[in-house]
């Protein structure tokens, strides 16, 4: 069976939706979407109603790049009021020949979350720490061992239930099996994910539309995360006060003409603007990467003030991902902030090269990361509809689950 996973990333600003196949730890992208978002507010839902519309459109999108019609897909929440808690649990391996398979990973892991969950949260990962053989071995990957008893600790991920629940109503009007959730940190650290980060401790910074997110992550264990409400809106803001221009302008002055940091902004370089007073006017490259440049100032150090209040150990890397990160010259202000240990997030992928897919993206990769430590095949599509894709066809049903879908994502269906 080939692994087929859908990603989408529902922020205030656009939807993005990836379909790719992960082939022998590659990920190959097959169809990607990008639609302007209505119904959404900082991440949280607002209007269903306009929500269900965008949702659908974003389907249909890569519906008609695919020929396939998308019935099954991983998802992100926003962390506003994340909550973290670290767990144990064990299960007694009854297998005969008594090798630990997928599932007895899983029901290690529901162990662990047993009677433990808060009442109006709702669990959005649960990341395996380190797993113990016979209570006296402790390894890092324990499928196919031999063992009468298997230990696991955990990190158990969880956000207000209301703020999930919001969004999987509308995927459920839809028809759409919602079969992973997932924080957009995590996305963020998976589509970067390499062995330079996965021993350390070290801070994302994803600058969203309408907020930022900071995230701290010790050993590829997402242990704490906040969300400022600020972020690239606050430049158009800006931009449209100080120009009295609208906010599509805006906009398009600070994509298309500013630059992250002046140093290398020339006023020589202008362009024509109607303002909102029907005026022509000139704004000079200079001056509107001043503006900028004061606004990324400010987000960026808020996020170094909140990396400190985060964690107390040291850290040593910050990654910088979101569509602001984009910006021409952005490596300069992330230097005059942050000096040392700070990077722009790269993405490799075709297709997807660009900061503002990095949660979409890093899901998909998290999703496939989950099958593989609990030995389970998974893909979006049947068999048949895989063979439509290379002319061929075969029929093989893939049971939907229950709620426990989201948690464990179709690893044992009946």
């Amino acid at each position: 069976m080939r692994e087929i996973i859908a990603g989408m990333d529902i922020g205030s600003d656009s939807i993005k939706m990836i379909v790719a196949e992960m082939v022998h730890q590659r990920t190959n992208i097959l169809a990607v979407s990008e639609t302007s978002s209505k119904g959404i507010k900082k991440g949280l839902v607002t209007n269903k109603e306009d929500l269900i519309v965008v949702l659908k459109e974003s389907l249909k999108k890569c519906e008609d790049v695919l020929g396939l019609k998308i019935t099954k897909v991983a998802i992100t929440v926003p962390s506003f009021e994340a909550e973290f808690m670290v767990s144990e649990g064990a299960t007694t391996i009854t297998n005969e020949d008594h090798v630990i398979r997928g599932i007895d990973i899983v029901r290690a892991m529901q162990a662990s979350i047993y009677n433990q969950v808060p009442s109006g949260l709702e669990i959005v990962s649960i990341v395996p720490t380190s797993f113990w053989i016979n209570k006296d071995k402790q390894v890092r990957n324990p499928l196919n061992m031999t063992a009468n008893k298997l230990m696991v600790k955990t990190v158990v991920s969880m956000i207000p239930k209301k703020n999930v629940d919001a969004i999987i109503s509308c995927f459920d009007r839809l028809g759409i099996a919602v079969i992973d959730i997932s924080m957009t940190s995590m996305g963020d650290y998976y589509a970067m994910k390499s062995s330079k980060i996965e021993d350390d401790t070290g801070a994302f910074i994803n600058i969203g539309d309408e907020t930022t997110t900071v995230s701290i992550f010790n050993k590829g264990v997402l242990t704490n995360t906040f969300v400022l409400e600020i972020g690239g809106q606050n430049i158009d803001n800006d931009i449209s006060f100080i120009y009295k221009v609208t906010k599509h302008d805006a906009r398009s002055l600070k994509e298309n003409l500013g630059l992250a940091h002046k140093r290398m902004a020339s006023a020589s370089v202008s362009q024509m603007v109607t303002n909102k007073l029907g005026e022509r006017i000139s704004i000079n490259q200079y001056e509107l990467s001043e503006i900028i440049m004061s606004r990324l100032e400010e987000i960026l150090n808020l996020a170094k003030k909140q990396i400190n209040y985060l964690t107390k150990k040291e850290i040593h890397y910050i990654i910088v991902t979101g569509g602001v990160s984009e910006m021409p010259d952005f490596e300069l202000i992330l230097d005059n902030i942050f000096r040392s240990n700070v990077k722009i997030a790269t993405l490799h992928e075709i297709g997807v090269r660009n900061n503002k897919y990095s949660a979409c993206l890093g899901i998909i990769k998290y999703y496939s990361s989950k099958l593989k430590l609990r030995d389970k095949k998974f893909s979006i599509f049947s068999l048949e509809e895989q063979e439509e894709l290379s002319g061929k066809h075969k029929k093989m049903n893939i049971s939907d689950h229950s709620i426990l879908g989201k948690l464990f994502g179709y690893f044992f269906d009946n």
